[in-house]
C-alpha cells in the first residue's frame, strides 16, 4: 500500500449464519460373516441386515461344497451378493475359502483386514451338513465335519480374539466386540452334523468368559427349522405343523435376532444358547 492510499473500510457485519462444517462421516464397522454361498441362505440374509444397518461386511463362500449338495451351487452367487450388500451402502469382500484346512482362517482375517479393516463383529453361519446316522457315517465324513463345524470355527474365534483390538465397554458398532454362532439341535439321522455343531456350542460360549477382557460379546443361535432349499415336501410339512406359529422360518427371523445381538442394545445378552425358532418342538 503507498502513502496516498486509504485502507479500505472494514466490511459491514452481517446477520447470514455462517455455515456449519460438515462432521466427518463415521467409519462403519466391520462383520466378517461365513457361509454366505447362497443368496436365499442364512448367511446371505444376514449380510443384507446388517447391511442395512451400517456395517461393511466380509463374507465366505466355498462353491464345491454346494456343488457336491443336492441343491446345487448357485451360479453368480457371491457377486450378486456382493452388490445387494454395496446397494445398501456397504463395502464388501467376497473371500472364498475351504475351511477344512486349518490355514484358513488366518488367510480369511488377513484378506478381510487388509480390504475393509479390523473385524467387529464375527458371525459362523458356515456348516458341512450330510445326513448320516451312527451306524453309517463314514470316518471320512465325521472327520470333515468336525473340521469345518469345529475346528475352523475355533480358529475363527482364536483369530478374532488375538486380533480385536476394540474398546471394551463400548457399544456394537462402536469398539465393542460381537461373536455370534449358528447351531442346531439335530441329533438323530445327523450324527456328524449335530455332534460337531455340539461342540461349536461349548467353544464359543467358552468365548463369551475368555475374551471378556476384550469387551467381547459371544453367543450361539439355533434358528430352528429354516427352508434353504434342503427340505421336501414332506418334511417341510410335518416341520410346519410342529410350529405353534404355522410356519417355517426364514433367514431374515435370524438375521432380525442376529442384528440385535450386534447392536448396542444387545451388548447385556452374552454366553447365551438362544433358540429363535418359533416354538418348534424338538
Amino acid at each position: 500500500m503507498t502513502i496516498n492510499e486509504q485502507p479500505s473500510a472494514a466490511p459491514e457485519p452481517t446477520s447470514e449464519p455462517v455455515p456449519e462444517q460438515a462432521a466427518p462421516e463415521q467409519a462403519r464397522p466391520v462383520a466378517l460373516i461365513t457361509g454366505v454361498g447362497r443368496s436365499i441362505g442364512i448367511g446371505a440374509g444376514i449380510a443384507r441386515q446388517l447391511a442395512a444397518s451400517g456395517w461393511d461386511i466380509a463374507f465366505t463362500y466355498w462353491t464345491p461344497y454346494d456343488r457336491r449338495m443336492e441343491w446345487g451351487a448357485e451360479d453368480g452367487a457371491a457377486a450378486a451378493i456382493a452388490k445387494q450388500l454395496a446397494d445398501a451402502g456397504a463395502r464388501t469382500a467376497a473371500i472364498e475359502a475351504d475351511l477344512t484346512g486349518p490355514d484358513a482362517p488366518t488367510r480369511i482375517f488377513d484378506e478381510a483386514e487388509q480390504r475393509l479393516g479390523p473385524v467387529t463383529a464375527l458371525v459362523l453361519s458356515h456348516a458341512e451338513s450330510v445326513d448320516s446316522g451312527l451306524l453309517d457315517t463314514t470316518v471320512e465324513a465325521f472327520d470333515r465335519h468336525f473340521a469345518v463345524n469345529t475346528r475352523a470355527s475355533w480358529l475363527l474365534i482364536r483369530e478374532y480374539g488375538l486380533r480385536f483390538r476394540g474398546e471394551p465397554g463400548a457399544g456394537g458398532g462402536t469398539g465393542a466386540g460381537r461373536i455370534v454362532a449358528l447351531t442346531s439341535d439335530h441329533t438323530v439321522g445327523n450324527l456328524p452334523y449335530g455332534a460337531s455343531k455340539g461342540a461349536l456350542d461349548r467353544i464359543t460360549l467358552a468365548a463369551a468368559h475368555e475374551l471378556a477382557h476384550l469387551g467381547v460379546t459371544a453367543n450361539v443361535i439355533n434358528p430352528g427349522p429354516v427352508d434353504t432349499g434342503w427340505m421336501n415336501d414332506e418334511l417341510r410339512t410335518a416341520l410346519t405343523r410342529g410350529t405353534p406359529l404355522g410356519r417355517l422360518g426364514t433367514p431374515r427371523d435370524t438375521a432380525h435376532l442376529v442384528d440385535f445381538l450386534c447392536s448396542p442394545q444387545g451388548q447385556w445378552v452374552n454366553g447365551q444358547l438362544l433358540k429363535s425358532n418359533g416354538g418348534a418342538a424338538s
